[in-house]
């Protein structure tokens, strides 16, 4: 029997489908074969979140289809990305003491378990538990402590929160198309996935997901995710200002944005013009390119002065080493590296799913991280890949505890 998994990135601007298949004799660990791939407009959404649930519906209608053909094979369930301004990302810190002398697997899971011990509204629920670093009798920075000996065993972890309603729209409509929604995964987790390198991860990171109608941004320090935020500003900002400024339809300004947009004039020479097509029947009329980047340039600007804000409030500036990687579509606007490392003072770079082989070359491309990393996930029923190693540890000290309890 093959071994298909599928992936769903819902957008404002674009739903995009993506299939694979895992080699057989190998689980879900095996090398993937990308098999094909569907993309289609979709328009509702706004700032991530479900406004209307038919065009919803048949947007991802539409996309399951394209993919299915290109495939060749049914899809019936996807492992589904979210994101909006509702998700919310906190940390938080438990304690309990060890059992025998030794930490073991069971001691790791009640840690884990006091420290979601928090409060959470009736109106949200839990997309992720995500295990930060771990502190056994008060030596900290361990990443596995299965198996170390100590009394007292302590845990940070990073608990993502969704408003239920939101969810459960967003699996609604793709129950409508005929899809199982089998995991939800934040979506700029998943791109970190696909796009960053764990020395990154390790040395401290910090990626920014400009999408349609949000920025989502995560960090990751010491190879555990440090951060999460979403801002409610994002490319269709971008046109909307550029449809008003040049007083052009929003599809004519989209083409102008994604063909000559810069996000900084330093990239722009004095003598290059464009055409910007009239309305109501108007003429087209012929303008410098740089116009367009005095209007996207500040509202460009605007965008990573908030994710500096963010960073800067959640105490994580400093732990930037390796700068930031930027991913989503607007980040392919000319000149968006320039502007980012001027704004950030930290070295910037395009992030590309670079970690699904086989990636088709027509998807490899910044705003395409979000669903590779939700295929690679796909492979872990939702956890980040690193948690695959921790899993077996735990597995293997369960059945070392039982064996010592059984004889």
């Amino acid at each position: 029997m093959r071994n298909i998994l599928s992936a769903l990135d819902i957008g404002t601007s674009k739903t995009c489908a993506l299939v694979a298949e895992v080699a057989e004799g190998n689980g879900n660990s095996g090398a993937m074969a990308v098999l094909g791939y569907g993309v289609v407009p979709c328009a509702g959404l706004r700032k991530g979140v479900v406004v209307n649930i038919d065009a919803t519906v048949e947007s991802i209608r539409h996309a399951v289809v394209e993919a299915e053909k290109s495939a060749g094979v049914k899809i019936a369930a996807a492992t589904v990305g979210i994101a909006g301004s509702h998700i919310r990302g906190f940390n938080s810190h438990g304690i309990v003491a060890v059992r025998g002398g030794e930490v073991g697997a069971r001691d790791v899971d009640r840690v884990i378990d006091a420290a979601r011990a928090v409060a959470i509204p009736l109106d949200r629920q839990v997309l992720h538990v995500l295990p930060q670093q771990f502190a056994v009798d008060e030596q900290e920075g361990v990443h596995d402590p299965v198996g170390m000996a100590g009394v007292r065993l302590e845990a940070r972890i990073h608990i993502v929160t969704a408003a239920q309603s939101y969810a459960q729209n967003l699996v609604k409509c793709c129950e409508r198309a005929g899809v199982d929604a089998t995991v939800m995964v934040l979506e700029p987790l998943a791109s970190a996935e696909a796009a960053l390198f764990a020395e990154e991860r390790e040395l401290g990171v910090a990626l920014v997901d400009i999408g349609g109608g949000t920025t989502d941004i995560i960090v990751f320090h010491g190879g555990a995710v440090m951060h999460t935020a979403v801002l409610p500003l994002g490319g269709n900002h971008l046109t909307g200002d550029l449809a008003a400024g040049l007083r052009t339809a929003l599809a004519d300004a989209e083409r102008l944005k994604t063909a000559y947009g810069v996000a900084t004039n330093i990239v722009v020479g004095r003598d290059e013009m464009v055409s910007v097509p009239g309305v109501g029947g108007r003429e087209p009329r012929i303008i410098a390119r740089r116009l367009l980047g005095e209007i996207l340039e500040p509202r460009m600007e605007e965008i990573f002065a908030m994710v500096q804000r963010e960073l800067i409030r959640s105490g994580v500036a400093e732990a930037l080493a390796s700068g930031l990687v930027l991913v989503g579509g607007s980040s392919l606007l000319e000149g968006t590296q320039e502007l980012a490392e001027r704004v950030f003072n930290l070295p910037v770079r395009r992030g590309l799913p670079v970690n699904l082989a086989g990636m088709p070359e027509d998807l490899m491309k910044p705003m395409f991280a979000t669903v590779a990393g939700l295929l690679l996930m796909a492979r872990t029923n939702g956890r980040p890949a690193g948690s695959r190693q921790r899993r077996w540890n735990k597995l293997r000290s369960r059945v070392s505890e039982w064996v010592r309890d059984f004889f």
